[in-house]
Formats: structure tokens, sequence, C-alpha cells
């Protein structure tokens, strides 16, 4: 996988930690975050395949694959930060 395949699945992570936050602002239940994260993903994963040449996925599958993971480990990272901040 080239570095543009690797950066442009670290850009799926960071658009869809970003759709987080502007959700969770928006007040809607904290519980549908991560399926909001997941769908943006997937669809940010399609439209990586459509436009990079180097995404690292050649079929619709895959891509949606790929971008429901990324999509999903923004939520992740949201939690690493959380639970890092908390003090004991």
């Amino acid at each position: 996988m080239e570095i543009v395949g690797i950066a442009s699945v670290a850009a799926i992570t960071v658009i869809a930690y970003l759709i987080g936050e502007i959700v969770k602002a928006t007040g809607l239940d904290n519980k549908w975050i991560p399926v909001i994260c997941g769908v943006c993903g997937g669809a940010l994963g399609v439209v990586g395949m459509m436009i990079m040449p180097e995404f690292p996925a050649t079929d619709y599958i895959t891509a949606v694959a790929v971008g429901i993971v990324s999509g999903l480990a923004a939520t992740g990272a949201n939690q690493i930060v959380k639970q890092l901040g908390k003090s004991e």
C-alpha cells in the first residue's frame, strides 16, 4: 500500500471524527454517533475508491468495509482521548 493509500484511510478517520463532533453538538443522542460515523465512513470509502487511484480498495465491498472501519476508528480514537483525559 502506497503512502497515499494510507493517508486516504487516515483522512476518512479524521472526517468521520469531525462529523461525530458535529453530531454531538446538535444534541442528538450520543448512542447514534458510532452508527453515523460508520455510515459516513462507508460512503467516504466508496468516494475515495472512485477518485483516488491509490486507494487501498478496488471493489465496492472492500471500499465500504475500509470506510466503515475507518469511521468506527474515529469513535475509538475519541474514547481513547476521553479515557486518558479522566483523572482518577
